[in-house]
């Protein structure tokens, strides 16, 4: 990543006329617009082709921002705050009256974070100074159309959002790799609406407080009641290709009667590939730790997406907390690929 000031200095003027600019977190890519621009945040929808009513989050330069954009901050939050950012944590919380329904999907909350990208840190203050007194703050949902993969270098933005953006930042391969933790504190006590790889217990040590952890599948009356957040409904983050979660005991037989069959399938495991892998368009090795896997998840997901399979196959992660995050996603990119098991 090379420092550019010009392309810097034209993201600015880009988000203040109204524009899209893609930028990069440690998470993955952004799509991002004036946050306090109704019209710019209409954009964002009509560019990923987002479903009116799912809220985004809004970036800010620094922990020092939120009560501009939050009327409530319970304690645990702030500590939260004061722990965890810059970094991959999003806050929810009680929105103030000014912040524009259009970033928040007609909720009254506000979903809040401070990115852990150098770049992005420096946009995010320079666009800040430019608004100063206004608040600031830029709304940057995954820079991807909807539901499908996340982008996590600015080639797979070109790939996505090609034409339908101002500007790309290119800030190198993004370092998390997976969304942000998302944490409600808008109710009366804290609980974790979607998994990232700060994780409960990390949350708990900061606060003195373990959050709930929703389950969108067990616990339907909670979720109604909670917050829409980005990144939430059950078919998410999917490829193009139908996507089919194994057990490890079963991916290797599966994969030979799949391949035997004259299926093409491509596979994502961190098995050991069969002597039968060279059936395969594809048998791509992942890291059996979860940073590691985290990282490179949606670059691995993509490039297994393009090599026109009939079907992917990914190895379940193991059943332990740190897998938590990672197997949310694989839950919902099988959902949305309609093929499950």
């Amino acid at each position: 990543m090379t420092r550019n000031p010009d392309r810097l200095r034209q993201a600015v003027e880009l988000l203040l006329a109204g524009e899209l600019v893609v930028l990069p977190t440690e998470t993955v890519y952004g799509l991002g617009a004036d946050a306090a621009n109704p019209g710019a945040v209409a954009k964002i929808y009509a560019a990923k082709g987002r479903p009116a009513g799912h809220p985004l989050t809004v970036h800010l330069p620094a922990a020092g921002h939120l009560a501009q954009w939050a009327a409530e901050i319970p304690r645990a939050a702030r500590d939260l705050a004061a722990t965890f950012w810059p970094g991959p944590l999003t806050l929810i919380l009680k929105k103030q009256d000014w912040v524009p329904l259009a970033v928040t999907g007609g909720q009254d909350t506000v979903g809040l974070r401070v990115p852990a990208h150098p770049l992005a840190l420096e946009l995010l203050a320079a666009f800040a100074a430019a608004r100063a007194p206004a608040p600031a703050g830029i709304a940057a949902p995954s820079a991807n159309r909807y539901g499908r993969v996340s982008p996590t270098t600015a080639a797979h933005v070109h790939e996505e959002l090609d034409g339908k953006v101002a500007l790309i930042l290119d800030g190198g391969p993004c370092e998390v790799g997976i969304e942000s933790t998302i944490v409600d504190f808008s109710r009366a006590a804290p609980e974790i609406l979607r998994p990232g790889t700060i994780t409960a217990d990390d949350i708990a040590h900061a606060t003195g407080v373990l959050p709930r952890l929703r389950d969108d599948r067990a616990d339907k009356e909670a979720t109604i009641a909670a917050p829409r957040v980005s990144g939430s409904p059950a078919a998410h983050y999917a490829p193009r290709t139908p996507l089919r979660l194994m057990d490890s005991g079963r991916l290797a037989a599966e994969f030979v009667r799949l391949a035997r069959a004259g299926q093409r399938v491509a596979v994502l495991a961190y098995s050991a590939a069969p002597r039968d892998a060279g059936l395969s368009p594809g048998w791509r090795a992942a890291p059996l730790e979860p940073t590691a896997y985290a990282r490179q998840f949606y670059a691995n997901l993509r490039a297994l997406d393009a090599l026109d399979a009939d079907l992917i196959l990914v190895e379940n992660p193991p059943a332990l907390p740190a897998w938590r995050a990672i197997a949310d996603r694989l839950r919902r990119a099988a959902l949305g690929g309609a093929v499950s098991s």
